[in-house]
């Protein structure tokens, strides 16, 4: 296959961990395909994807432009749809743009690394993009029903939507009531790690699991406390491991599920070079 190039957009971008996590897998799969990192400035990504942009085989997008993208986007997957969340975008012709959503799979997988592959009642904290992508990761996992916690209801109450389009129960609440709700056994923060906030608050079972999406730095001092506090947390960085491998399929295939030549070696140098272990 010819020579491709490839970016992850975003702003900040600089300490994007994805160049290293792509760069690893196209080096397994013998491809001289490039992937940078590229900083663009909100509310320039329509025109990023007119010009430079328009030159690449596919875009892997993180905040803010994941709204953009989706109204790029010429077609979307049912996770996209479902979600309004688009993070990733291979660019088929001129004239299609594919949007897909690998958030989902990224925390789903996340959580079965730390050995939680079922869930009653998620607590999600953040009501942008990536809790929607949550929503639909905790809808997966079979949960019951799920808590958004936001410091602007209103601003969520679009994931009410998204919970019922997934088929579970969703209730939005100010990010002070936390202490509340019913105790949780799965967590979910999509907050930045620059975002400072206590969870010692909220209910929790005794061995509740958190997700933190941030990952830089790690641990964050949400998690430490979390870990303290006798739970178990788990890194974004391996939720981005997860999707950006489903990002490669959708780069080298064009589809979220169709599975790479070797693609467990693949994972494993993937994983490794970002400090991982593939389990």
């Amino acid at each position: 296959m010819s020579s491709q190039s490839l970016a992850v957009v975003g702003h900040p971008i600089a300490h994007s961990k994805s160049p290293a996590l792509h760069h690893a897998a196209y080096s397994v799969l013998g491809l001289d395909w490039s992937y940078e990192a590229i900083d663009v400035e909100p509310d320039a990504f329509p025109a990023f994807l007119a010009g430079p942009g328009a030159q690449l085989r596919g875009i892997s997008v993180t905040m803010p432009h994941k709204t953009a993208a989706l109204e790029a986007s010429t077609s979307l997957d049912l996770l996209a749809e479902r979600t309004l969340s688009v993070n990733t975008l291979f660019l088929a012709s001129p004239d299609q743009i594919l949007g897909f959503n690998t958030d989902v799979a990224g925390i789903v997988h996340a959580f079965q690394d730390a050995g939680v592959t079922h869930a009653r009642h998620v607590v999600i904290v953040g009501g942008g993009a990536t809790a929607s992508s949550a929503v639909a990761a905790a809808a997966e996992m079979g949960a019951e029903h799920i808590s958004v916690l936001a410091r602007t209801p209103a601003k969520a109450f679009f994931l009410e939507q998204v919970g019922q389009d997934c088929g579970v129960n969703v209730t939005v609440h100010l990010l002070e009531d936390m202490s509340s709700l019913t105790p949780a056994d799965v967590v979910i923060s999509t907050l930045p790690g620059t975002v400072a906030f206590s969870l010692d608050q909220l209910p929790r079972t005794a061995r509740a699991t958190l997700l933190d999406v941030a990952y830089s730095p790690w641990p964050s001092s949400r998690s430490a406390a979390w870990n303290v506090a006798g739970g178990e947390a788990v890194s974004g960085l391996r939720m981005l491991a997860h999707q950006a491998l489903i990002q490669v399929r959708i780069f080298v295939t064009g589809s979220p599920v169709d599975v790479l030549p070797r693609e467990e070696v693949i994972k494993n140098a993937m994983f490794a070079s970002v400090g991982l272990s593939s389990l």
